[in-house]
């Protein structure tokens, strides 16, 4: 993966407008991977899915948590990466709290499946999911790639979460600082 360019697909994201009034102030807006990763160091992570138990509890308010730390490190953006809608991603960052992470929804996979990362986890009756791993991406080119062992479609896991964790990345960025 690394030296590899990142995928430039649509995302399908809402975005508040107050010109569209009512209860619901959201209007629907793509949004090009290409261009979110254009010029910029971005730390990416990605999980199997919004309101799961390892990625609510653990993955991302952990890099909620060290979102500071990741940028006096030398990021420009954190993403969280799911294979979800833009309607699940956003109750799911309301439900947890977040202020300074951006949520990706990759409603259809295009992002995710691009990557090679795209798994099926009918076993648990999720569908298709994105295996859980985070990178570093300078100007659309990964520089840095973690990714969970062993990546499967049959549920023969215990849901690895490690290697993809804020601390293995904030440890390589501190190693890495942008020239």
């Amino acid at each position: 993966m690394i030296g590899r360019t990142v995928p430039d697909v649509t995302l399908k994201t809402r975005v508040r407008d107050e010109s569209v009034g009512g209860p619901n102030p959201f209007r629907w807006q793509d949004v090009q991977t290409g261009d979110l990763f254009a010029g910029k160091r971005t730390v990416v992570f990605a999980l199997p899915g919004a309101f799961t138990p390892t990625c609510t509890t653990e993955q991302c308010p952990a890099y909620e948590r060290v979102y500071d730390d990741l940028k006096a490190a030398g990021a420009d953006e954190v993403y969280c990466l799911a294979v979800n809608d833009a309607f699940v991603m956003f109750q799911w960052g309301k439900m947890l709290g977040i202020r300074n992470l951006k949520l990706l929804p990759d409603g259809s996979g295009d992002f995710t499946r691009r990557m090679g990362m795209l798994i099926r986890k009918d076993h648990l009756g999720f569908g298709d999911r994105s295996w859980r791993y985070a990178m570093v991406v300078d100007d659309g080119r990964i520089v840095a790639w973690f990714e969970e062992p062993g990546i499967n479609d049959a549920g023969q896991d215990d849901d690895p979460y490690g290697v993809s964790s804020p601390d293995t990345v904030l440890d390589w960025l501190a190693k890495n600082q942008p020239a």
